[in-house]
């Protein structure tokens, strides 16, 4: 059960975070005054938010470094911890609390493009610097770009991902970025034979964005892709549903019958139900479905619950069922209980009228009306 009073910025940015960052600073620099780094630092955290702690850190850090970018460098580098086990090939984001790192040299060595950015390469070995890059992709696209294309080939596998990542159109929490989606595509199609699934990650969940920009591009990719057969099949499959995870929820033709599922398939509903007429916010219901396939065929069953908004608005949620392959004469019986949760934080429910729709392979096969109750 998940804990109410969590707080993600008191777990990552706290009291023995910043010490573990002051004992590796103080180590590499002798004048560090590490007592008075750590409370003034901590002075200010009951105010701030998670990134508002890095940008802090940060500035508390560079008050210790000299005015020049270039006499920064080597006391900034002297200070990183140990670069990330090079064994490892996914799940290796590293410390949150070497982020500051990442901001302190794309705010001071923002003049300084080559720099900057070749210590960025050694930071992002410690902990990903995805979101400051993007500054410098506005700032100085040709000298970032130019250092992508070196970065794309490198044996560290952190630095062939931030190619990818650094670059994704619609990366969360980061600044969006001025170059076009097709700057990038060239990058895709080199790491998308990766054998690290830390990248090939990075560049499906590139795709996704590109999937709610320009759907048929991702579509296009993807399908050449296949021919091409560079990736291994199991892997490029992978990919493929997580980067078509948008577009299958939308129900987009192509992505499913990319995936093998067509749009039209040969069913029959014998049922889909509700367990309830009318529940009360914060209550539950049991929705039970069974399907017969008349040959054989692939299905992603899902289905959508049109929560009402403020003002008459209906704001649709795809929920999942199951994926099934059935052979001809086949039937298949799903259940699931939706509970419909009145303190999500992301939307409120109202009341009234709620319909829910059996949705198979992007299409509507059916609807339920439920009514929820305060």
């Amino acid at each position: 059960m998940t804990d109410q009073g969590f707080s993600l910025k008191d777990d990552l940015f706290n009291a023995g975070t910043i010490s573990d960052l002051a004992a590796e600073v103080a180590a590499a620099w002798p004048t560090f005054d590490r007592a008075s780094f750590e409370a003034k630092v901590l002075a200010r955290f009951p105010e701030l938010e998670l990134k508002a702690r890095v940008d802090w850190i940060a500035v508390c850090i560079s008050d210790w470094l000299p005015e020049r970018f270039e006499d920064q460098v080597p006391m900034i580098l002297s200070a990183l911890p140990a670069k990330l086990d090079p064994t490892k090939s996914d799940d290796d984001f590293g410390r949150f609390i070497h982020a500051p790192w990442g901001v302190v040299v794309a705010k001071n060595g923002i003049g300084h493009p080559d720099l900057a950015l070749d210590t960025l390469a050694e930071i992002t070995q410690r902990f990903s610097v995805e979101l400051v890059i993007r500054d410098f992709i506005n700032r100085w696209p040709k000298e970032s770009y130019a250092k992508f294309d070196e970065w794309a080939d490198s044996d560290n596998y952190h630095l062939r991902r931030l190619v990818s990542e650094g670059t994704r159109p619609l990366l969360p929490w980061a600044p969006r970025i001025s170059s076009e989606i097709a700057q990038a595509l060239p990058f895709l199609d080199r790491l998308h034979v990766d054998g690290t699934r830390y990248v090939t990650r990075s560049v499906a969940n590139h795709l996704n964005d590109i999937a709610k920009i320009e759907p048929a591009l991702v579509v296009e990719i993807l399908e050449r892709w296949k021919q091409e057969k560079r990736q291994k099949a199991k892997e490029l499959e992978w990919m493929t549903r997580h980067a078509t995870r948008t577009l299958v929820k939308k129900g987009d033709p192509a992505a499913l019958s990319l995936l093998g599922y067509p749009p039209d398939p040969p069913i029959e509903i014998m049922r889909f139900s509700a367990s309830e007429t009318q529940v009360a916010i914060g209550g539950k219901i049991l929705l039970e479905v069974e399907i017969e396939a008349k040959t054989a065929t692939k299905l992603i069953v899902d289905y959508v619950v049109d929560f009402q908004k403020s003002g008459g608005k209906v704001s649709p949620k795809v929920h999942k069922f199951k994926s099934v392959a059935l052979e001809p004469g086949e039937r298949v019986s799903l259940s699931k209980s939706h509970v419909f949760k009145g303190n999500a934080t992301t939307y409120r429910l109202y009341p009234g009228p709620t319909p829910i729709h059996l949705q198979i392979n992007g299409g509507r096969s059916g609807t339920v009306v439920i009514t929820l109750t305060e």
